[in-house]
């Protein structure tokens, strides 16, 4: 509900603006750029990569295996 002024408020309190926020993952801005929910998809899929790595590189574990590690984790991520 808007209220005087142009503020927004949710039960009787006001709800803060802000310039950007996280929205199902992806980071909205107020200018519409898209470089900060770039920058952070791409450190996800790094932490990803550095958490699973073990996973998919070592010798003992089947390729079948570290491919579907990898579909389901890390490129999921991205």
């Amino acid at each position: 509900m808007e209220g005087d002024g142009g503020e927004v408020t949710l039960g009787g309190e006001a709800i803060p603006k802000v310039d950007k926020f996280k929205y199902l993952g992806s980071i909205i801005e107020k200018r519409g750029d898209i470089d900060d929910d770039i920058d952070h998809c791409i450190r996800v899929g790094w932490q990803k990569w550095i958490n699973k790595s073990r996973v998919l590189c070592d010798k003992k574990i089947p390729i079948r295996l570290k491919g579907q590690v990898y579909c389901m984790v890390v490129r999921l991520a991205l």
